[in-house]
């Protein structure tokens, strides 16, 4: 009995797996080894589901690299970058859009060719985007302690004419991850400098409230649930405070591995995956108010980005080089 427990307890720590149910909900599957001289922190991956395209933003490798969202193959390294954080595509009418966190601006690609399109200026350190589908405007922060400012801006760019149209003035030099809300013009985003939720309404470009986060700092990372007006911020001193939008109260907190950067709450499995640095942790919601640990998945040092494709039932973790090991990405099934 002895034994066979001691092969199952290291059967767990092969898979980087710390499980607390049955059956781990996240299962490496293939590892996607990139180039030697990819060095740096990677920022935010975004997918292409009907051409089948993972789009990866490695920051000091001054371009986009793109792969086959399936196999894992490279596809094409989209140049002329100089400090990407985030991408969004459409695909109605096949463009690439790209943050520019060196140049400050928003870089635009033709969807087929890559061939740059004209760009966006906005301020220096363009980096998190939110995008409204129905009126097609990407938000975007920029601005603030990279051009000596105390406020930062939140940009709102028209992607199908490919112009700005306004500017968001934020009290703060470091804005972060940001929701849009679908059934109202409500924009969450956190502020980073005041340890803070702002609270944007985006039909009259302005702060309309800020509520306090006190129950974990620097809040850097968010995700959403709408339906149960539920907001995850995530902190990098190792917690998710959960907030009310109704009332902007902070409601409970749970834990996390330290450093996190990326989080998203999936709404067909009630599941939050939060990646943080070297681990993802995975909660499930058994109400809006109760959040249940299923597994902590160990990944590699500073693998703090990361990306849900609920469609095919992949996990994308970005790891940064590190000592002798090369970059790579880390493709996990979900169960």
């Amino acid at each position: 009995m002895k034994t066979q427990l001691a092969i199952l307890m290291t059967a767990f720590i092969l898979t980087g797996v710390q499980a607390h149910s049955q059956q781990a909900p996240l299962k490496l599957v293939q590892t996607i080894q990139l180039p030697a001289d990819l060095k740096g922190h990677f920022d935010h991956f975004e997918v292409d589901l009907k051409g089948n395209r993972l789009f990866a933003t490695p920051e000091e490798y001054k371009s986009v690299l793109v792969f086959d969202l399936k196999t894992g193959k490279p596809v094409h390294k989209i140049g002329g970058i100089g400090k990407s954080h985030a991408v969004l595509y459409r695909g109605d009418v096949n463009r690439i859009y790209v943050t520019d966190g060196e140049v400050g601006d928003v870089k635009i690609f033709d969807g087929t060719t890559y061939a740059a399109q004209p760009s966006v200026k906005l301020l220096e350190d363009a980096d998190s985007i939110g995008f409204d589908a129905s009126t097609k405007y990407l938000y975007i922060d920029n601005g603030g302690g990279d051009v000596h400012q105390k406020y930062s801006m939140l940009s709102v760019v028209d992607t199908t004419a490919g112009k700005k149209v306004a500017d968001i003035k934020v009290d703060g030099d470091t804005l972060e991850a940001m929701a849009l809300e679908k059934s109202s013009p409500k924009i969450y985003v956190n502020n980073k400098e005041k340890n803070q939720v702002d609270v944007i309404d985006r039909e009259k470009r302005q702060v309309i409230a800020s509520w306090p986060v006190t129950k974990g700092k620097p809040n850097v990372a968010m995700a959403f649930d709408e339906a149960n007006h539920r907001l995850f911020v995530g902190c990098r001193s190792g917690a998710v405070v959960v907030m009310d939008t109704q009332t902007g109260k902070e409601l409970t907190t749970f834990p996390i591995t330290k450093g996190v950067d990326d989080m998203v709450y999936d709404t067909a499995s009630k599941r939050i995956y939060s990646a943080s640095d070297g681990a993802v942790d995975v909660y499930e919601q058994t109400d809006p108010d109760n959040y249940k640990l299923l597994a902590t998945v160990l990944t590699g040092p500073a693998a703090k980005t990361a990306r849900l494709v609920p469609e095919i039932s992949r996990y994308f973790v970005a790891v940064p080089q590190h000592g002798t090991t090369n970059a790579s990405i880390l493709v996990y099934e979900v169960h």
